[in-house]
Parts: structure tokens; sequence; C-alpha cells
């Protein structure tokens, strides 16, 4: 199993059909597990596809509607009974706190792990600052306010093992120099680490549900190795995707081409479509030519290797 891979548990918009759930998408990265949108149907399909309540860290709601949010009470309930062991903290639009407080509290049952809530406002910001990752949200453009999210791992080093070796650096002189960035080798010989390593640059995941093209969305999108975005419509649909908050393959291919995206997820199809094979079609027309997939139910997706 990759350490760093999305979950897809449903891929529905506003209704479900007999093939898609509503949605639900889990980002493992490292120890790290992130769901985002549990709509109705999620704690099931988190059975189906192998995840645990042991395996979320953090919710992320884009916005309060049912689609992206009913499953809440279920996977809050459930995290509770398995009494999952580490925090679990919730983040969601703050001006849909009344929603969230109904959906946690919406039926009787033992809190046995508090869930630290912290919401957004404003136009976003950074949620989480770590050496591990920086964690962001961004206003997007919907008929309720909606936000995107975005994680990004810092810039590193990737030590070079033939020029380590050419210096005599090995074993725990290794660690020292990386976390020096220098090293005097046994012949007096200063080893900067620029000189055994190259830069490696971090990976970064953004998730972009119901909106339309904005600056959030060009923002959370840009340089990003792995963009999951919805795209309800087909193109022919533009202005009632425009009416509605949403975006049609076309237009999610084209923000992902301008934005330099290496792996572009589909998601989010309205029932009217049986066969999503036309929205790669259009995202391809559009001017994306980097890896995409067509999401659907309880696969997994892979982050691309590093660069």
């Amino acid at each position: 199993m990759s350490a760093r891979e999305l979950v897809v548990l449903g891929t529905a918009s506003q209704v479900p059909t007999r093939h898609r759930n509503h949605n639900g998408y889990l980002l493992r990265w490292d120890g790290e597990g992130i769901l985002f949108d549990p709509g109705e149907g999620t704690q099931r399909q988190m059975l189906l596809a192998g995840v645990a309540a042991h395996d979320l860290n953090r919710l992320c709601v884009t916005h309060f509607h049912g689609d992206h949010s009913l499953g809440l009470a279920g996977v809050i309930q459930r995290i509770n009974l398995d009494r999952v062991p580490h925090p679990v903290t919730a983040h969601y639009p703050a001006s849909g706190k009344r929603f969230f407080d109904r959906l946690r509290w919406s039926t009787a049952y033992r809190e046995t792990v508090p869930i630290t809530e912290e919401p957004v406002s404003g136009e976003g910001g950074v949620l989480v600052a770590g050496p591990e990752f920086t964690f962001e949200a961004r206003r997007l453009s919907h008929p309720v306010e909606s936000y995107g999210y975005r994680l990004t791992e810092p810039d590193g080093r990737r030590m070079l093992p033939d020029r380590l070796a050419g210096f005599g650096i090995r074993g725990a002189d290794v660690g020292r120099i990386r976390r020096d960035g220098v090293f005097t080798t046994e012949d007096g010989v200063t080893v900067t680490l620029d000189q055994v390593s190259e830069a490696r640059r971090g990976q970064s995941f953004a998730f972009v549900m119901d909106t339309r093209l904005c600056e959030g969305v060009h923002a959370l999108a840009e340089g990003c190795d792995m963009l999951v975005i919805e795209s309800t419509f087909l193109d022919e649909e533009t202005r009632l995707a425009e009416e509605h908050g949403h975006l049609t393959a076309g237009q999610a291919g084209r923000a992902a081409a301008e934005a330099g995206v290496r792996h572009l997820v589909l998601t989010h199809f309205s029932q009217r479509y049986a066969e999503p094979a036309e929205f790669e079609r259009q995202a391809r027309a559009a001017g994306f030519a980097g890896e995409l997939t067509v999401a659907r139910d309880l696969m997994r997706v892979a982050l691309p290797g590093r660069r």
C-alpha cells in the first residue's frame, strides 16, 4: 500500500446512483489520514474500502450541502464507538457551525473522543504549519460558503549515495551532514550538504469541490502533484454549471493545465451521466496532458512519484 494515496469512497454529486455513492475521499499521507466531504453512506464505503476510523486524523468539509456532509454523523459516532486513540480535528466553514453541531449531536451516543473544531472563515488561510506539511484552505465560489484545501510538503534534500561514497561518508555521518549542512572527513576535508545531495521538491495535494472558476481554484491547484477536482457537468452544460456554482470537465482540465498539475482526478459527476469516459476526453481537449484519472467508487490512486 502506498504511504501517500487517495482512497475514493464516493463520486456522485447531488444524487447517488446505483454505481456512485455520495462524496467521500480519504487522503493517506504517511501517518496522517484526512477525510474530505463525507456524504451519506461514507461509513459503509469505508468498510468496503478497508478504511478504519483509526485511520482518521482530520475531517474536512468544503461546504454544507448534504452530498458533502450528511455522512459526518455516522463517521463521528464511529470514531467514538471505536475509541480512536489519537486527536481528531474538524475543519469546516465557520458559517456552517450550526449544521456541524446538528450533525455531530444528531442522535444520542457516548462521546469518548472529543473532536477539536477549527472552522475556516474569511478567505481562508493556513490551518496547520508544521515540519511535515502545511495545510491550508482557500475560499471558493458556490451559492453557499465553500472552501478548498491544500496540503504541501516542504522542499527537502535527496542524498546521493555515489557522492557520499566518494567522500567516504557513511553510517551515522550521513545523518550528521544532513542535519548540520557540513561535515569534516577523517582526512580533514570539509564537505557541504550541497556537494552530496540535490534539491527534492516537496509533494502537494489539492482538493477542490463545488465551485465556479475563481482565484481560489487557481491558487489551490498551482503546481500541485495531485488535484482532486469536481467536474459535475460536461462542457455542453457550461451555463448550467455557472448558474449552480460548478465546473465542467473542460474547465477543470484547463485549470489543471494552466496550473501545471501532474495528476488530475476528476470526480463529483451529475446523475445525468451514466458513463464518465467523456469527462476525460473533454479535459484532454481543454489542454491537460498530464496523468488523468476519472474517479470511480472504491478506487485507490497513488500520488505521483517525487520529481
